[in-house]
Order: C-alpha cells, then sequence, then structure tokens
C-alpha cells in the first residue's frame, strides 16, 4: 500500500501520484527513473510530459493527465516545483480533488524541494507516496557506497574505505557516485576497493581543500591566491561556503597568533594553543608576526560582513571572495 516515507520505498506501476521532496539531485533524478522503468516493465513505452511549478496552471496539468496518450498506453506527467505551485492561489484545490479520484491511464509525479504538508498528503498516501530525497548523514552514505558497488559496479567497497571516500568527499550521493565509478574502474569487476585505492584515486579532503587557500592567503601573493581561489571554484567544485569558512578561518588563527605573540609567548607555545601543524603554522606565524592584531581584527571583520551579505543573497558570491582573496593576501603581502 502507497506511503509517506523517508526511508526507501518501492516505486510501482500501481501508484497514481508520487511526490519526491528533498534537495537532493541524485536521489531526485534516481527515483524519477526508477518510477519511469517500473512504468515501462508494466505499461512498454510510456508518454512523459514535464510542466514548470511557477508557469503552468491547475488546467495545463489535469488536462494532460486525463487526456488519451496517441501514442502509448500510460502517461507519466511530471511537475516541478510542485510546492510552489500549489502555493498559487486556487492551485491546491483542484488538485485535492484530482488526488481524491486520480485516473489510472497516467502517474502524477510531483518533485519538489520542500514540501508544505495539507489534506493533500492523506489523500496521495492512498493511492500513491511521498518520499524524501535528502542527503543522508555520514552513516547512512557510507552504507549507500558499500550497497552501490555490489548492486551497480560489480565490485566491492570495504568499509574503512567507504568510510574514508564519505569523510573525503561528503555525504553527497552524486559526488560519491562519480568517485565510485572511476574507484570501480580503478580495481576491475570482481575486486574490492580498500583504503589505498581511495587515498590513491580520491582528491583532497575538504580540510585539505580549505587549507589549499589558506596557505594561498598566507603566503602574501594576491595572484597566487587568486589562482587558488578559482581553481577551488571552478576545477575543484568546492562549495563557496566552504573557502569563505577558511579564509575566516584563518584570520582568527592570525588574530589569535598575533595577540599572544605580542604577548610574549613562545612561537612553540603558540603553535600548540592553536593546533598548528606542517609548513602552515610557520607561513601563519611569520604573517602574524609582520601584522598588528588591530588590523588583522579589521579584516576579519570585513570577511565575515562580505561573508554575512553572500548567504543574503547580496551581490555575487564568487566576486565577493575574489574581491576578499586579493585583500587578505594583499596586506599580509604588504605587512
Amino acid at each position: 500500500m502507497a506511503k509517506s516515507s523517508s526511508s526507501p520505498t518501492e516505486l510501482t506501476a500501481s501508484m497514481r501520484i508520487v511526490v519526491l521532496r528533498g534537495k537532493s539531485q541524485y536521489l531526485l533524478t534516481e527515483r524519477t527513473r526508477q518510477l519511469a522503468d517500473a512504468l515501462r516493465a508494466e505499461f512498454g513505452e510510456i508518454d512523459r510530459f514535464d510542466f514548470e511549478g511557477e508557469t503552468a496552471t491547475p488546467a495545463d496539468v489535469l488536462d494532460e493527465l486525463r487526456s488519451y496518450g496517441l501514442m502509448h498506453e500510460h502517461k507519466l506527467v511530471v511537475l516541478d516545483d510542485a510546492d510552489k505551485f500549489l502555493a498559487r492561489e486556487g492551485h491546491r484545490l483542484p488538485m485535492e480533488r484530482y488526488a481524491a479520484q486520480p485516473v489510472t491511464e497516467a502517474t502524477l509525479l510531483m518533485r519538489a524541494e520542500a514540501w508544505r504538508p495539507g489534506k493533500i498528503d492523506k489523500l496521495i498516501a492512498k493511492v500513491g507516496a511521498i518520499i524524501t530525497c535528502d542527503e543522508p548523514g555520514h552513516g547512512q552514505a557510507v552504507k549507500w557506497c558499500i550497497a552501490r558497488c555490489e548492486k551497480r559496479y560489480d565490485c566491492g567497497i570495504d568499509r574503512p574505505a567507504a568510510e574514508l571516500l564519505v569523510a573525503q568527499i561528503g555525504p553527497e550521493l552524486g559526488r560519491l557516485d562519480v568517485e565510485l565509478t572511476k574507484l570501480a574502474s580503478f580495481v576491475g569487476a570482481g575486486e574490492s576497493i580498500d583504503r589505498d585505492a581511495v587515498a590513491e584515486m580520491v582528491g583532497l579532503s575538504r580540510e585539505e581543500q580549505a587549507w589549499a587557500i589558506q596557505a594561498a592567503l598566507a603566503s602574501g601573493d594576491p595572484h597566487d591566491a587568486l589562482n587558488k581561489l578559482r581553481e577551488l571554484l571552478g576545477i575543484s567544485r568546492q562549495p563557496e561556503e566552504l573557502v569563505a569558512w577558511a579564509i575566516s578561518d584563518l584570520l582568527r588563527k592570525l588574530h589569535a597568533a598575533s595577540q599572544l605573540l605580542g604577548q610574549g609567548m613562545s612561537p612553540g607555545a603558540v603553535t600548540k594553543r592553536l593546533r598548528l601543524w606542517g609548513d602552515g603554522q610557520n607561513l601563519i606565524l611569520n604573517a602574524a608576526r609582520r601584522l598588528p592584531p588591530e588590523r588583522i581584527a579589521q579584516l576579519l571583520r570585513t570577511s565575515l560582513d562580505w561573508s554575512m551579505k553572500g548567504r543574503r543573497g547580496v551581490g555575487e558570491a564568487q566576486r565577493t571572495l575574489e574581491a576578499l582573496t586579493v585583500l587578505v593576501a594583499d596586506t599580509i603581502g604588504s605587512a
């Protein structure tokens, strides 16, 4: 029987209305494919019609659902941004009426990042399913990697390797699947992916990516820092939020180090207090010696202010990060 669920739900050809809600584009795409495959297995080739929730009307969607297909026995009608569609005046009631008596010759698939519960949920649950498609947590992502290798790639991945992969990439299933494709090809069918394979084939961890921009900034070369920023955003596809955090984190370390050194604390004690490690400790200590705490605090306030504006959608995030990168690197380099 149909149900509302955040756990794996089998999509069947008997479902007349399905809602996919969540922000994982990978899961939204994968679940759409599963539903279409189930319908084809039952009805043969199907007709598919797509509507945008911000522009479609109930008449557009319902007329397509209720009209007979000219080429095939069954239709799949997909409504994107369904939450925005239902929020528009006069849209919810006709869709509730349809959900109470859907046609048998078509399946309605509604997709949305968010979903406001209402009367329609109970109606849909009687004839279909409401399925959450959000990115999983770390543990769920590890289990997904193990199952995905066995089902899709004809190879295995041991748990330590899956743990390392998720730690490096994060729980975004689309990115994990890309890396699993490469790893499966690397080890070959019937083999198992281990930690050494992940370490060799997968890019830097999120923390290491963050240090990459911090090191470039601390070196004081605006040109190198800007190139590193563009590499992280354009090639490594690192989220802008991570880079913004990395810049602010560097400035916090610099501010603390500058204050502690000014108070007479030894460099060794400073690195221990701030948990600095590797070559980075020398870059940070050298910059902290040259910059007074007041100047670093001013940079930190600017960084936080610009980051807040970016989160509010004020200005273009990448341009803001580029300007901030040049400002910080130039200030460090000219001190």
